[in-house]
């Protein structure tokens, strides 16, 4: 088994719960009630989306040497 390593954006939703996507798979995303649940989730879709790339033969990108700065401006 090869370990590999993925970023996620969790997102608040206005009608509450997270949105959560995964920049390093296009067309990665899910979502959970909690942020425990919508980590779990995007757990599940990852293993999914790395297994249908493995199946189908295309290589499996990882977010191991990315690099992530939040910045906060005041206007």
């Amino acid at each position: 088994m090869k370990q590999r390593t993925y970023r996620i954006l969790l997102t608040p939703k206005e009608e509450g719960g997270f949105s959560v996507s995964v920049p390093v798979l296009p067309g990665c995303f899910t979502q959970g009630e909690t942020i425990e649940e919508a980590i779990e989730m995007a757990k599940g879709a990852i293993s999914l989306y790395v297994e249908s790339l493995e199946e189908g033969g295309e290589p499996v990108p990882d977010d191991s040497k990315s690099l992530e700065y939040s910045l906060t401006f005041a206007f």
